[in-house]
């Protein structure tokens, strides 16, 4: 029986490593939606992670441009969000990561950020994953729905030809018919063997898209089995959305977490990934 392979760790800016060792946490509210609501989060996630010892990437998108809809709310831009991105980063003492959209917004949002997030629909954007990986900040890509987990070869190759090896694959779910996503869990130990650390979205993996007609749907009741499920075969980080209202959320309100009970949560992942890494 094949073990945990070893990967590269990816440094984050001199605080911890990803790879080979316990899972970090990367979350946040899906979009900014304000600077009081992001300290929140960012403060409590912090004390939790501190208390859990995980280490914690506070992440949130200063602007979700794949909307459903053209009226759906998409943050506060990018100027906005930077700032509150940094006050989060002096204040709460945390990295921090977000989505870009852009190639010429790599070089703005590396002026704050830790790691850089490409969207899934993103993921073979040539222009936008080597303006990422020239900013020399880590690059977090998320598979495309559309994407097998050995296509993610060639987005390693792009970003390694571009100069940088702080590179993370992320998981968050592949298109099964209209509406639907689906796991793979066997594309997470494909996509490891490239020899960068994964990542497990596990909010948005449990996502409808475009499921309510003008917004997209989902169901967080499955966020922990399936998260369960890639700490069992070994994950080097895991991506959850949490927000104070998830009903009342910007965006992927049905898939976000209860900031109210992600403690619980946290603390029964530590015990699977344990397991899975020292059992």
């Amino acid at each position: 029986m094949r073990g945990i392979k070893s990967v590269k760790s990816v440094d984050v800016n001199g605080e911890f490593q990803i790879g080979n060792g316990r899972f970090t946490l990367i979350s946040g509210p899906c979009a900014i939606e304000s600077e009081e609501m992001s300290l929140q989060v960012a403060h409590e996630l912090k004390e939790i992670c501190d208390e859990l010892g995980i280490n914690f990437i506070f992440k949130s998108s200063f602007d979700k441009a794949n909307r459903s809809s053209i009226h759906a709310p998409r943050g506060v831009g990018l100027e906005k969000g930077l700032k509150i991105l940094e006050k989060v980063k002096n204040e709460v003492g945390v990295p921090v990561i977000t989505d870009v959209h852009e190639p010429w917004q790599c070089k703005e949002v590396a002026k704050v950020v830790d790691a850089i997030q490409i969207p899934a629909f993103l993921a073979r954007q040539t222009d936008l994953l080597v303006a990422a990986a020239e900013t020399g900040k880590v690059v977090n890509v998320k598979k495309g729905q559309f994407m097998a987990p050995w296509d993610m070869k060639n987005v390693v190759s792009k970003l390694e030809e571009a100069g940088t090896e702080k590179i993370m694959l992320c998981e968050r779910g592949s298109s099964f018919g209209y509406n639907n996503l689906v796991v793979d869990m066997t594309g997470l130990i494909e996509m490891r063997e490239f020899g960068y650390p994964i990542v497990f979205d596990a909010t948005h993996a449990v996502q409808k898209p475009g499921g309510k007609g003008t917004s997209t749907g989902g169901n967080r009741d499955f966020v922990f089995p399936l998260m369960r499920a890639a700490l069992a075969i070994g994950v080097d980080a895991i991506f959850a959305e949490v927000h104070p209202d998830p009903d009342n959320a910007f965006s992927d309100g049905p898939n976000q977490l209860y900031l109210e009970g992600i403690k619980a949560l946290l603390s029964e992942a530590v015990k699977y990934d344990e397991l899975t890494k020292n059992g």
